[in-house]
């Protein structure tokens, strides 16, 4: 998943502190090498490199595979793991390589999670397809974190990855977490959030962009057409009670583009929205 990992345990015993650091830090760790696509001996890895042979998933695979396909079908399609090809036509630097139409065209055949066969936890792609569980790995691996927190004491506890994050509940004194948004533009000003409970996720454009002739091109892809979506804003913010719904609401308000706001008030999402 590649994202900095950041405890805050509020705490006055540091033993106490640095072992469930140590707890939180290995069950990320067990979670990214299991599901980065990275990895050739991750789960993803192996999916991967199947060439149309299926794959027995283990019942957690089971599981992420089970929410991924929930996710397609709730937001007719917009929500697809298997679009993550289409990192070899874009490249997300902050350059101004906008990929060729055809190029991005030739993948486009390898998109689509109806294309695959899902049945009984066994997974099937078709020759060339891969997946990438990248919008829903790395919060389910902060939910994970805060559970096995949880389940090594009571103290209050903060699992920030990489701008993802959870709390165990409120802090000590019975206060709330204040979590800093940074800003996604120079001429916007960061701002504080606090939290008592459940989760905070946020999508955009802040690090990975491409932009040329005063357009900026986000990295979240529309899988129909491949290209970014027209429309979305800067970036979404959102509240909810476990981390992988608070990512899942907050990357779908985003392939909203324009609608983005309409799409969080129908949800009755709490979210802020910077444009």
């Amino acid at each position: 998943m590649g994202s900095p990992c950041e405890v805050q345990v509020d705490c006055a015993d540091a033993a106490l502190s640095a072992r469930i650091g140590a707890v939180i830090e290995a069950e990320a760790r067990r979670i990214e090498t299991k599901f980065s696509r990275y990895l050739p001996e991750s789960v993803v890895g192996k999916i991967n490199t199947m060439a149309g042979a299926p794959l027995a998933l283990d019942p957690e695979a089971r599981l992420l595979i089970d929410y991924a396909a929930h996710c397609h079908a709730i937001s007719d399609g917009l929500f697809d793991i298997t679009s993550g090809i289409l990192r070899k036509a874009w490249t997300f630097d902050g350059s101004d390589r906008v990929p060729d139409e055809r190029r991005v065209a030739d993948l486009l055949p390898l998109v689509g999670w109806g294309k695959t066969r899902w049945q009984n936890g066994t997974l099937t792609l078709r020759p060339g397809m891969e997946i990438d569980l990248g919008g829903i790995a790395k919060e389910y691996a902060v939910d994970m974190a805060v559970a096995r927190a949880r389940a090594e004491c009571d103290v209050p506890v903060l699992v920030n990855f990489g701008g993802d994050l959870c709390v165990t509940g409120p802090r000590a004194n019975g206060g709330r977490w204040r979590v800093l948004i940074d800003a996604v533009y120079q001429q916007a000003a960061s701002a504080w959030l606090e939290i008592d409970s459940g989760a905070i996720t946020t999508s955009g454009d802040a690090r990975r962009f491409v932009e040329r002739a005063g357009r900026r091109y986000s990295h979240i892809l529309d899988p129909r057409t491949g290209m970014s979506i027209v429309g979305a804003p800067r970036a979404v913010t959102v509240a909810a009670s476990t981390c992988i719904e608070a990512g899942v609401l907050s990357t779908l308000a985003m392939l909203q583009g324009a609608h983005c706001e309409t799409f969080l008030e129908q949800e009755g999402v709490t979210a802020w929205v910077i444009r």
